[in-house]
């Protein structure tokens, strides 16, 4: 089977590790993901944050490592039907990008043409905001998040800071502590099949 084509949405201060883990383990079995932001190209700098929990009433942000763009975003947004999935990435990023027009854009085509859509943590957000792409499914993020996926027609799934969830074509998962049974059930959604010998 040919390796898949991925999308991910970011923007500047997107989960560090919702970036860089999920691209290098895809990369790893053989498929391909653009990293795209808004208004950036190819060779741009996204600055990443890292959320923590440390005790406090909310996690905490710090600057996380520099990642450089691989894709032009008008380049990806004008060849949609060339991707096999679209993914979410959490972090600060999805509360502004979300607003953008294009973002909406690109989402709405990947649940309209029946693709699958990943999310973790905040990425949901991104998905609120187009009209009817979490009515009637089952998905899980962020606790702070619950609220929105429930106004937007989903029902919040509460998972433990490990687990993923599959709804259909959708997965999604809290946070990035999820990453491996995140990265696990997107594999199956693609139809990567890794076999031990």
């Amino acid at each position: 089977m040919p390796g898949k084509k991925i999308l991910m949405l970011t923007g500047d201060f997107t989960e560090e590790y919702e970036i860089f883990v999920f691209q290098q383990a895809m990369e790893a079995v053989g498929h391909t993901v653009h990293v795209i932001c808004p208004d950036k190209k190819a060779g741009d700098i996204l600055k990443t944050s890292l959320h923590d929990f440390e005790g406090h009433q909310t996690y905490t942000e710090k600057f996380g490592h520099d990642f450089v763009i691989n894709k032009t975003f008008s380049e990806a947004e004008n060849s949609l039907d060339r991707y096999d999935a679209v993914y979410c990435a959490g972090g600060r990023g999805p509360e502004y990008i979300r607003t953008d027009k294009r973002v909406q854009a690109i989402v709405r085509h990947f649940h309209e043409t029946q693709k699958p859509i990943f999310t973790i943590c905040h990425g949901v957000q991104i998905l609120i905001a187009v009209d009817g792409v979490l009515k009637g499914k089952k998905v899980g993020a962020l606790g702070a998040c619950e609220p929105e996926v429930r106004l937007a027609g989903g029902e919040y799934i509460d998972l433990s800071p490990t687990e993923a969830y599959v709804d259909g074509t959708m997965v999604s998962g809290k946070g990035w502590t999820a990453l491996a049974a995140f990265i696990r059930e997107c594999l199956k959604v693609l139809g990567t099949e890794i076999v031990h010998h």
